[in-house]
């Protein structure tokens, strides 16, 4: 975990309410809304999620990282000689080659805003006010995003100050493991990369360790089939992207095996449960001290992997399902909020594992 104390602006939420924040404040036809600022440590996702909205609602997307501007000029263009119709010599200002010229609706997302220079941030106040600066206009439709790193720490960030703070409104967007884990699940990331974050999500937040920097390191082991047997080259790439802290975790992660916890589609798809996955799930989180965080873990894989895959299940599968949801291992308040996943998710199928008269007697009694 970070030592550092640090300054943000807004309300603190999860992925998804920032999502919500972002796609009610986009402006309708006609309108021009008021810029969004999403405040957040680096790597937790902040301007994927923003570049998925406009992606996901077919709008245009333009993106600038201001702290990679030298002048002014990056940001107002520069000033070209022109002849006008009279045959006069004049000096108009060519816009820079980024600014959007087609029609909203768009995003223009201004990364890392806090990192740029002052005089660069000067210049962005005014675009914040007006959408406009003095050599260009952003077309009628577009929605001005903004990210930025907490004042404060380790962070190397320019202050913005009262004046330009309230040209916008602001949300934090914190890191929230089963947030991310469903995300993880749509994106492919590697599985066992999956169920490392779910199981030791508290590891999430370090100097070096990240979302997006463990998501560089599942994608250099996918394709390493058995993780034990190559252990040292695995360490090699964890240490190349991720903290110590996290390195020694996920090599205690896979001596212990947990890196091969049952697969979701394994469960769904078992041939006989009780003989073939029980006993797996049991070795791995059973005991005279179940491992209670890796029945947590393949809950929630389990959930996600039915949500994202639309699953409905046949007899067989819904068996299945109602054969873990009794597992004698299984807490109380992990079943339970796996049924409730089930009931109040978007996919009705699933609502038919209260046929089994025990799970509905259990399921009604602590709903009420």
């Amino acid at each position: 975990m970070s030592q550092h104390q640090y300054t943000y602006y807004g309300l603190t939420c999860q992925a998804p309410e920032v999502r919500r924040f972002v796609e009610h404040l986009i402006p309708a036809p006609g309108q021009r809304a008021t810029p969004i600022c999403i405040w957040g440590r680096h790597g937790i996702g902040k301007t994927q999620m923003v570049e998925q909205i406009a992606v996901e609602r077919g709008m245009q997307w333009r993106a600038i990282a201001p702290a990679q501007f030298e002048e002014m000029g990056d940001l107002l263009g520069m000033p070209r000689v022109e002849t006008d119709a009279n045959g006069d010599t004049v000096t108009r200002f060519a816009a820079p080659h980024w600014v959007p010229t087609e029609p909203g609706p768009g995003i223009l997302l201004i990364d890392d805003v806090n990192r740029a220079d002052e005089r660069i941030l000067r210049g962005i106040m005014q675009l914040l006010q007006n959408h406009e600066l003095i050599s260009w206009a952003l077309p009628e439709g577009w929605q001005i995003v903004l990210t930025a790193n907490p004042d404060g720490g380790d962070y190397s960030v320019t202050p913005m100050d009262d004046a330009m703070l309230t040209r916008m409104m602001h949300i934090t967007m914190e890191f929230d493991a089963k947030a991310w884990a469903l995300w993880a699940e749509q994106a492919g990331v590697d599985p066992r990369g999956i169920d490392f974050v779910l199981t030791y999500p508290e590891l999430v937040d370090g100097e070096r360790t990240t979302p997006r920097s463990l998501v560089q390191f599942f994608q250099s082991i996918a394709g390493i089939k058995d993780l034990r047997a190559e252990l040292p080259l695995v360490n090699i790439l964890a240490r190349s992207c991720l903290d110590d802290t996290t390195c020694a975790a996920f090599v205690a992660f896979v001596e212990q095996n947990l890196s091969q916890l049952v697969a979701p589609q394994a469960i769904v798809d078992a041939k006989d449960f009780a003989k073939t996955i029980l006993p797996q799930i049991e070795r791995t989180a059973g005991g005279k001290m179940p491992r209670i965080d890796i029945l947590a873990t393949l809950c929630t894989r389990l959930y996600h992997y039915l949500k994202v895959n639309k699953v409905k299940p046949n007899a067989a599968q819904m068996g299945n399902l109602q054969a873990f949801l009794k597992m004698p291992l299984l807490p109380n308040d992990l079943r339970l909020g796996l049924m409730q996943d089930m009931m109040n998710g978007d996919n009705p199928a699933l609502k038919g594992v209260l046929a089994d008269a025990e799970l509905a007697k259990l399921f009604l009694t602590n709903a009420a």
